[in-house]
């Protein structure tokens, strides 16, 4: 029966054009041809990029980390309460008001501990600030390379200049060094994200990235198998050259810095991904390079990829062939990458919106004659898994019940209640 499937699996007309075979692609005259078994080294490759990212954030990441003054902020611990931890992790993170209030009773602790007590276990689960700037720091300077590596792989060659040469001979196309090893570093690459993924800073578009993660792989494999190894190294390029800006995008500015919103404005989102320039405060640099990240991201993922490439992967080979079944699934792969381009598009369009019209969270309206302190909200951020410190709760309380003090109101003949 395996071998049965097996064939079926490997049945030419799955893979190739009609009239052509796998001997076809046989290595001969020092012509070299992809080979499916040439990726099975990029799973225990993947496992050393696991290894390799540790080092980095361990002995690189870290002390840079230091050196640009990114600092950790203090989280209260919640005490150690069985029936609090047991609702907590089988029923909801988020009690309402009824279930404070049975918790209560059950603790023997006061709806205000309570509250509190879940608010300090929330902030716990909270991805370390440090965590997010190695975690940045490392997919930088892997796209970066990447980036670079890959315009060195395909700008001597003509169908760089000429999509036309992509499919000229295919697919008896001899494989390059470079690009076997480009492919090679960029699916291992792929596969350890899949495999940190679990543990990775986790944002809003995490189903999203699952989907993105797997199809890529889907995507270098196939187009692996299938000889359209001209077009994969486009495709990965392409994506290559604003991957790394997206590493260095401005998030929402940091808890206690600057003032605090006004009442009738959205709430401020957590601390999340703060990506590495912003973490040291370069909050300019953040904005600028999000601009740059953004024109990139819609040139490239909107116009550069759909109408050249695709173009490219769904027109000019019927010139040569009639359709087949990799020719559809690849195509199809490539329309469910479009797809998530225009997701994240258009979450970058309403982060540039609130940038330019001056709505970006977390700040007031600038006083006269001083500088705004704009900075762009990250639409991908975790925010399930982030919530609100204890003074910007009392803050929200604030604005609807009027002054705090000590998380009570101030009585009208300015005496304090005290707890």
């Amino acid at each position: 029966m395996f071998q049965t499937l097996y064939s079926y699996f490997w049945w030419e007309r799955l893979w190739l054009p009609a009239n052509l075979t796998w001997a076809d692609l046989e290595d001969r005259d020092g012509r070299v041809y992809a080979k499916a078994s040439d990726l099975y080294i990029t799973l225990p490759l993947a496992f050393l990029f696991l290894v390799v990212r540790h080092l980095f954030e361990t002995y690189v990441a870290t002390p840079l980390a230091g050196l640009l003054n990114v600092k950790e902020k203090v989280r209260l611990k919640a005490s150690p309460n069985a029936v609090l931890e047991k609702f907590y992790a089988a029923t909801t993170k988020h009690p309402k008001q009824a279930d404070v209030e049975m918790l209560s009773k059950k603790s023997g602790c006061t709806v205000r501990q309570v509250e509190r007590w879940f608010r300090r276990r929330r902030n716990q689960d909270r991805p370390s600030l440090l965590k997010k700037f190695r975690e940045a720091s490392w997919r930088f300077t892997f796209y970066l390379i990447a980036f670079i590596a890959g315009m060195a792989v395909i700008v001597d060659k003509p169908w760089f200049y000429d999509l036309r040469e992509v499919w000229k001979g295919y697919p008896i196309q001899s494989m390059l060094p470079s690009q076997y090893w480009y492919y090679i570093i960029e699916l291992s690459f792929y596969w350890s994200l899949l495999f940190s993924i679990a543990s990775d800073v986790k944002r809003k578009d995490f189903k999203e990235q699952i989907i993105h993660h797997v199809a890529t792989i889907i995507l270098i494999s196939f187009s692996w198998f299938a000889n359209y190894i001209r077009a994969g190294t486009l495709i990965m390029a392409l994506h290559d050259s604003s991957d790394y800006l997206l590493e260095v995008r401005p998030p929402p500015r940091r808890r206690g810095h600057g003032p605090r919103p006004l009442p009738d404005s959205p709430p401020p989102l957590p601390p999340q991904s703060a990506k590495m320039f912003n973490y040291a405060g370069w909050r300019n640099t953040c904005n600028n390079i999000f601009i740059v990240f953004a024109a990139v991201f819609i040139v490239t993922r909107l116009v550069i990829l759909p109408f050249w490439i695709m173009h490219c992967t769904m027109v000019y080979p019927l010139e040569l062939y009639p359709a087949f079944f990799g020719y559809y699934f690849f195509n199809f792969m490539m329309v469910v990458l479009q797809a998530l381009h225009i997701f994240w598009a258009y979450l970058i369009i309403r982060m540039a919106q609130k940038f330019i019209t001056g709505k970006a969270r977390g700040g007031r309206r600038p006083a006269r004659g001083s500088q705004p302190r704009r900075v762009v909200e990250d639409e991908r951020s975790d925010r399930e898994e982030t919530d609100n410190s204890e003074e910007e709760e009392e803050a929200a309380a604030a604005a609807k019940n009027g002054p705090l003090s000590n998380g009570h109101p101030v009585l009208n003949n300015n005496h304090r209640k005290t707890d």
